[in-house]
């Protein structure tokens, strides 16, 4: 989206340059932080009564909030509107967590680095839990099932796509964001640009490096995109939601569909068979994925069925049957 300066208070403009000058976040990232502030300020001026209940609350304009307002705003405004997320708008935990991350961090700012208040209402605020829900992903048979499934006028890009999102478990953004020279073949490593602008290396398999070169071998030769990896049939870099295209059609062509799986399931799929059939470390595990924290990457610990079906078969007591427990 296109961040109109115009039509923001003063203080929000800087924080929003702050993130991008400061924080080097990404535009993405930027963009949905400037919404969810943009949607608290517009909620807290319905309820302070400064526009016509009558206004949609996304027509609603912030560009005269002043500070003597944001000096109001107290922790109970801030749990009123988590309030009206869930009840209202009907956010879930995940979604209204973020929210108030993003508010945590505006009156961080304006507080500690703009100076423009003497207290910070959001200093104390308490993020909402969220339920940690084990990933859904593929089995390894699924997996080589969906791998044989590639069916499409771009069969070595579309395979190639498929076979990164297996084995090296980047990000939907990483993908599309692939130049051609953020592959080094000579050092089996390719560079992706993760979430907040922030590099990371990881190295290509041989499954990885035969796939790109049969892509490249046949990618068509663009002066306009000499850099984008993989293409749009228009000759452009390919979206994000041409990529999920390319998989929700795979997946079909695999009779996968209707289960769940996405483009970011394949990711989940990777992290899992890498953690359950390759036996890589979580700290390794971590480097790969690009996890800020230990923690997120402790989900792909979760214990597979299998082995749970393993574990129950083979107690000392599984084949014990009523009367056969007793010993001569």
């Amino acid at each position: 989206m296109k961040i109109t300066k115009t039509e923001n208070p003063d203080f929000l403009n800087e924080y929003i340059l702050y993130l991008k000058v400061v924080k080097n976040y990404s535009q993405r990232t930027i963009d949905e932080y400037y919404m969810d502030i943009r949607l608290f300020l517009r909620y807290i001026l319905t309820t302070c009564g400064a526009v016509c209940a009558e206004v949609p609350i996304e027509e609603i304009l912030i560009k005269e909030f002043s500070v003597s307002q944001l000096e109001k705003i107290t922790l109970r405004d801030i749990y009123e509107y988590a309030f009206y997320l869930a009840d209202e708008r009907g956010m879930l935990e995940k979604a209204r967590a973020r929210k108030m991350s993003a508010l945590r961090s505006f009156f961080k700012y304006l507080t500690n680095n703009l100076q423009i208040l003497k207290v910070n209402p959001a200093a104390n605020i308490e993020m909402p839990s969220i339920k940690k829900a084990i990933p859904k992903y593929l089995s390894l048979d699924e997996s080589l099932k969906l791998l044989s499934a590639v069916d499409s006028d771009a069969p070595e890009r579309d395979y190639c796509i498929i076979v990164l999102f297996l084995n090296c478990g980047m990000r939907l953004s990483e993908l599309v964001g692939l130049n051609i020279n953020s592959i080094d073949f000579a050092e089996r490593r390719m560079r992706l640009l993760g979430k907040g602008n922030k590099e990371r290396i990881i190295y290509i398999s041989d499954a990885c490096a035969d796939a790109l070169h049969e892509y490249l071998a046949v990618r068509p030769d663009v002066p306009t995109e000499p850099h984008a990896l993989f293409l749009s049939k228009f000759k452009r870099r390919i979206s994000s939601r041409r990529v999920q295209q390319i998989v929700t059609r795979t997946l079909s062509n695999a009779e996968l569909d209707g289960l769940g799986y996405s483009a970011h399931k394949l990711r989940h799929t990777a992290a899992t068979l890498m953690y359950q059939h390759g036996g890589v470390d979580t700290l390794v595990l971590k480097e790969i994925l690009g996890h800020k924290s230990i923690t997120t990457t402790e989900i792909y610990t979760h214990i597979s069925n299998q082995n749970l079906y393993d574990a129950a078969m083979n107690s000392p007591l599984a084949g014990v049957k009523r009367g056969s427990e007793k010993r001569g």
